[in-house]
């Protein structure tokens, strides 16, 4: 299809210390968060990787019925995305037909929920949809949503549906880059970054590699820790605690590696972000009550690392799906209007427009 060139908006950035802010200085987020409605529930409900779970057991219970499961004794809920791929790939032949039966039901419900969030009013002359979350790191995830882009097509919608280009573990890090403006991050080679999931905390380093492209495409997770904080079941305290200690570790490491971290933590959460860093609504996958008014996040971690290095803390939270699809911002230059779904314990989702930089604004 045609590509577009970003346009110039008259958009003022939102200020440098607001959460969940609507224009970024690549990008307007248009919208975030749409809770849209089906007659069953949530319409993401129906694109999620508890929904492909359910789909693959209705698939494994009819085939049974008629003999033994193809895909054996184990809950599909506990055989990980590594063991079906390899089922799809080099297994017995009729459980890799389970598996791609499951694979065209989830794309024909995921092609549905993309058809009605196009009908949006935000969601107008989308261009382009990048794919993340957890079940897009897999073959299975791919071949979803490489069916989901051929059944649009063949419905006659002109766009691209491509996946993140990046591991889900660092997607969510790396879009933390843009929530702040490059030049906030000149003199220093990297930033830590938060991803918060309703399963899983990731935090790590993130190396802007700027020598390498300066537009940060080429920007990279180093070290990064991992909690499966769904397994644990904490109080939120004691997650928010576990947290502080997964970003002094790394501060330690980066000073060990004579990195040069700038003092900025991004961080991408669940939910509808205000202004002052609180949750309105959408933590309820969270480990206890986040959407308090009184429970502020970025607030107990400046209390907890009120300096790195020699200069004040500051962090910058938005939703992370937002987040993730901020990681894309280097290549969907070529688009006016693009979104994100990122398929995890539910469906999240941004629509973007992007805004001229003023290298973008020399060569126009």
């Amino acid at each position: 299809m045609a590509k577009k060139t970003a346009k110039k908006t008259d958009d003022t950035p939102s200020p440098l210390l607001a959460h969940g802010g609507k224009v970024l200085s690549m990008v307007t987020v248009d919208a975030y968060n749409a809770e849209t409605r089906s007659p069953d529930g949530f319409l993401g409900d129906r694109a999620s990787r508890r929904a492909f779970q359910a789909i693959l057991d209705d698939w494994r219970d009819r085939v049974s019925r008629a003999g033994d499961d193809p895909l054996g004794d184990e809950p599909s809920e506990q055989i990980s995305k590594k063991e079906l791929d390899k089922m799809l790939t080099e297994g017995d032949a009729e459980a890799a037909g389970v598996i791609h039966g499951a694979i065209e039901e989830f794309a024909q419900e995921f092609a549905q929920v993309i058809r009605r969030f196009l009908k949006l009013k935000d969601w107008k002359d989308t261009e382009a949809i990048v794919v993340g979350g957890g079940l897009r790191t897999s073959r299975i995830g791919e071949l979803a949503i490489g069916r989901t882009s051929v059944l649009l097509k063949a419905d006659g919608i002109d766009l691209d549906i491509k996946p993140i280009r990046s591991h889900s573990d660092h997607a969510g890090l790396i879009g933390c880059i843009q929530l702040v403006p490059s030049w906030i991050l000149s003199g220093h080679d990297s930033i830590l970054a938060v991803d918060i999931g309703g399963t899983n905390i990731r935090a790590g380093i993130v190396n802007l590699r700027r020598k390498k492209n300066a537009d940060l495409s080429q920007a990279e997770v180093g070290h990064f820790e991992l909690w499966r904080h769904r397994e644990d079941e904490p109080e939120r305290e004691d997650a928010v605690q576990r947290l502080i200690d997964m970003l002094v570790g790394l501060i330690k490491r980066a000073e060990k590696d004579g990195a040069n971290l700038a003092p900025f933590i991004g961080i991408g959460c669940p939910g509808v972000i205000r202004p002052d860093g609180s949750i309105e609504r959408g933590g309820q996958n969270l480990p206890g009550d986040w959407e308090h008014k009184s429970f502020n996040l970025p607030e107990k971690l400046v209390a907890a690392i009120p300096k790195i290095g020699d200069h004040e803390t500051v962090i910058v939270m938005h939703n992370d799906a937002v987040v993730q699809g901020l990681s894309e911002v280097p290549s969907m230059r070529d688009y006016e209007h693009w979104g994100v779904l990122t398929i995890g314990t539910g469906l999240g989702n941004a629509r973007f427009t992007n805004r001229r930089s003023e290298d973008e604004e020399d060569e126009a």
